[in-house]
């Protein structure tokens, strides 16, 4: 009878752990789940952004204020929403007036220049010194007499 030969149960085991290791140091590098984690919680944070302002917008209408500087509406919760030219204006007692639940996981920082405001995730340490963010961070631009309200994500290395 002819012995077969074949791996033994030490090089089967040393050959395994090999692979968990590789697996372990190069699969997150691969699998960056978290930058993809707050690039969409950045996508849906914008979506919200914009669907309160269109909301806010057409209440505006409604009440005919639309195309008035500075004025105010009531929102579906009672708040006072501050509005330019029928949207929220980029400050955070409208906006987080006209979105429901902004101001419980999402921190805000008004821009030097003026009409934007920036949201970015609680506790963030990308936003730089002071008000220069980095990344990560949903900017708001408030509507003028000729251009309406924008939300913008920068995601770059989150």
């Amino acid at each position: 009878m002819k012995r077969q030969g074949g791996f033994t149960l030490i090089e089967l085991v040393v050959v395994i752990v090999i692979l968990g290791i590789l697996a372990v140091t190069a699969a997150p590098r691969f699998l960056n789940l978290q930058n993809d984690a707050r690039s969409a919680s950045l996508q849906g944070l914008k979506g919200a952004i914009e669907g309160a302002s269109g909301i806010t917008f057409g209440k505006a209408a409604i009440n005919g204020v639309e195309s008035i500087g500075n004025s105010s509406i009531t929102g579906d919760n009672g708040a006072n929403i501050a509005i330019a030219f029928g949207y929220p204006q980029a400050t955070s007692a409208a906006l987080e007036a006209a979105v429901n639940g902004l101001s419980a996981d999402w921190e805000a920082k008004a821009e030097t220049a003026g009409q934007t405001i920036l949201y970015s995730f609680d506790g963030n340490t990308k936003w730089g010194d002071g008000n220069t963010p980095t990344s990560c961070f949903v900017r708001y631009t408030q509507a003028t007499s000729s251009a309406s309200a924008t939300a913008a994500v920068v995601d770059t290395d989150c």
